[in-house]
């Protein structure tokens, strides 16, 4: 075992030895190389760009037609704290298409069966559901109010982010 051991490092030694060797050779191009960078001349170095100085807008909470930052700018049409108003119904059972975002379902056509007029709705893996008002779709409460021959008119019920619920109104629009 022990002439195995000495073989075997006299092996790595020499290879070690070949390496340095190799690392060794003509490097003439390269001294070349570097004594003509640091020949050139210096170049220009550009001034840094001039830093604009932030404006201040001081808040004045009387300013003629500025929204207060403290008020979110939202379009929606009721607000309610966490006691009751606008809110999801928990007793409520989900509907089939609350299982999909609103943006992956798509208007494609209406059916009129009798007097009732259906929305067609296709979902990501290419199903197509009858839809009628009263029905919800998306994940967000989405209560379909209206169905006409080009779109789908929703009201959804979202988080106000302060522990309250807003109405938004929403709309599939018929696919090309």
């Amino acid at each position: 075992m022990d002439a195995a051991r000495k073989f075997r490092n006299s092996l790595i030694l020499a290879a070690a030895l070949l390496g340095v060797a190799a690392c060794g050779g003509d490097m003439d191009d390269l001294d070349q190389y570097v004594n003509e960078v640091k020949s050139r001349p210096g170049g220009r170095i550009e001034p840094l760009p001039e830093v604009k100085l932030y404006e201040v807008f001081p808040y004045v909470a009387d300013a003629q037609g500025v929204r207060s930052p403290f008020v979110p700018d939202t379009p929606q049409v009721a607000t309610a704290g966490p006691g009751g108003g606008v809110g999801p119904d928990p007793k409520r059972s989900q509907e089939f298409l609350e299982g999909f975002p609103l943006d992956t379902l798509s208007m494609v056509g209406t059916l009129y069966i009798g007097e009732t007029m259906y929305g067609l709705v296709q979902t990501s893996d290419g199903l197509i559901h009858r839809v009628v008002p009263g029905n919800y779709l998306g994940q967000n409460d989405g209560r379909i109010n209206i169905i006409n021959e080009s779109e789908i008119e929703l009201v959804e019920i979202i988080s106000d982010g302060i522990g309250g619920y807003i109405e938004r109104d929403a709309a599939i629009s018929l696919s090309d």
